[in-house]
């Protein structure tokens, strides 16, 4: 039996936690989820009425920004992979009946694109849902990510969903948590040039990529694991996230005292001094999760240029860190636009930073909000944040979530 830590707050098999739920499958579970009074029910209440918003963006302040997302074909060496992501779409497409095509292809600015969630209960049934369909058509859902992302992109995808995976099994609810509880949705029509995108979404993994005319952008993005481990089977030894919680406690050890303490906005994960409302049920003290497509996040913390050298590095890395997914090309323009703002970002804290402790951290910036935050259980039984449940969230502020700002030059014929 593995010493991970997790494994002591497993439920017992008869806990109605588990219980409640055992056989159940992810249309079943969608329903009972819904009921009035209950969590899950209270969430999706809260949740779904904000999709339906006009698509804005988030700001820092409530005003849109227009200027910071122009539409310009990419530099050389910035190209996405745009000819091997068609393919592999159409190769998906090929693999599904009529039904299948229309269930899955939304045009490219469709209010579908904010149905994605990551909890465990299906909220939207958006696109397909991979665990439902025929081995072909998961295998070219996956291939079109692969085709999409970096390697290293690809592989935290597929970490994210083995250990959704792996959690079903330690706690014997595969049917509600297992490899494919996700589903993926394609907008716009594939096109080497043209805007075009998809989108896969589930449990503590979701991702949204479009691209058009040789640019890409993925966001908003959701990675998560609880736990953020694999301790037995085939997948044995896998982690998840110790990289990003490496680079936030070095921001913090390499900032002075008194840049400490301005950073860190909160000094516990629940604060006295938080106003009401600033820890989420769902989202704890995430503020750019699902359906917060509007939301206006202020600035916090300490500005970077203000930081000594050692601690402006450990931002960028974290920053690079959020945007390893990208492909090479992609990513290095990501990360010329944020080090073009870099004037305007700033790092914030929620709780402590010693090696032992759970933390929330944000870097923010007209062009980048990079979110980290230890999470309570779900599915394993604490009611504090533990260090091994971890969710992250990417976003694109001032309108280009989704490549929105982007789709909508397109589409105006802005684009040069």
């Amino acid at each position: 039996m593995s010493s991970a830590a997790f494994r002591r707050y497993l439920y017992p098999p008869d806990h109605p936690r588990i219980a409640d739920l055992k056989g159940v499958d992810a249309y079943t579970y969608r329903e009972t989820a819904r009921a009035e009074g209950t969590f899950t029910g209270e969430l999706i209440r809260g949740w779904t009425p904000l999709y339906r918003n006009d698509f804005v963006g988030v700001t820092e302040d409530g005003t849109l920004r227009r200027d910071v997302h122009p539409l310009v074909p990419a530099s050389p060496g910035e190209e996405a992979p745009t000819a091997a992501m068609v393919a592999a779409a159409r190769e998906l497409l090929g693999t599904l009946d009529e039904e299948g095509r229309a269930r899955i292809c939304h045009p490219v600015d469709a209010v579908e694109w904010q149905t994605w969630a990551n909890p465990e209960f299906m909220q939207f049934d958006t696109g397909l849902r991979l665990e439902f369909q025929p081995p072909e058509v998961r295998r070219a859902a996956l291939a079109l990510v692969e085709a999409s992302l970096s390697p290293e992109g690809y592989d935290e995808v597929r970490t994210m969903m083995r250990i959704n995976g792996f959690l079903g099994e330690v706690v014997g609810l595969e049917g509600i948590l297992n490899e494919f509880s996700y589903n993926i949705a394609l907008y716009g029509e594939p096109d080497p040039r043209g805007a075009w995108g998809w989108q896969l979404y589930g449990h503590h993994c979701a991702v949204n990529c479009l691209v058009v005319d040789g640019r890409m952008t993925l966001g908003p993005v959701f990675l998560g694991a609880e736990p953020n481990e694999i301790d037995a089977g085939p997948h044995a030894g896998t982690t998840a996230f110790t990289e990003r919680i490496t680079l936030g406690r070095q921001v913090m050890a390499a900032l002075d005292p008194r840049q400490r303490r301005a950073a860190t906005v909160y000094a516990h994960m629940v604060d006295p001094a938080m106003p009401e409302g600033r820890v989420h049920p769902g989202d704890e003290r995430h503020l750019a999760g699902a359906f917060q497509d509007n939301r206006v996040i202020p600035f916090e913390g300490v500005r970077v240029p203000d930081m000594p050298p050692r601690a402006r590095e450990a931002v960028l890395a974290v920053v690079e860190e959020f945007v390893r997914p990208l492909p090479a090309g992609p990513r290095a323009a990501r990360l010329r636009e944020v080090r073009a703002h870099l004037d305007e970002t700033w790092f914030c804290w929620i709780g402590g930073h010693g090696p032992d402790d759970v933390f929330y951290y944000r870097v923010q910036s007209p062009v980048i909000i990079a979110e980290l935050d230890h999470h309570c259980g779900v599915f394993l039984d604490y009611d504090s944040p533990q260090p091994f449940h971890v969710h992250t969230v990417l976003r694109t502020p001032h309108g280009n979530d989704y490549g929105r700002a982007w789709v909508r030059q397109w589409q105006r014929g802005e684009h040069r």
